[in-house]
């Protein structure tokens, strides 16, 4: 599965259990069943345009926030990995 749609469906998760909202929760304020969301969730299903902005709209985020590249990372995780790719430009230079 490609990277966007692992963080994709990590941050639909992170921002459910932020707002301490269950997938059952959130497949009645999405209109759609518990399987759908727990689909989505796994990778299992892909939301069409349609369920992204109910899910948004149900979590009280931006759509574009569910694409938004890996959330739950801590900043020490990031500062890490940047290190880490930073070194390996600079030793192709």
């Amino acid at each position: 599965m490609s990277d966007y749609l692992n963080e994709f469906r990590g941050n639909i998760k992170y921002y459910r259990e932020q707002r301490s909202i269950s997938q059952t929760q959130l497949a009645i304020f999405c209109d759609c069943g518990t399987g759908t969301i727990g689909g989505i969730e796994s990778g299992k299903a892909k939301p069409s345009f349609d369920m992204i902005i109910r899910i948004a709209e149900a979590l009280q985020v931006s759509p574009a926030d569910l694409f938004a590249r890996d959330i739950t990372k801590s900043k020490s995780q990031i500062k890490s990995e940047l290190k880490e790719k930073f070194s390996a430009f600079l030793l192709s230079l």
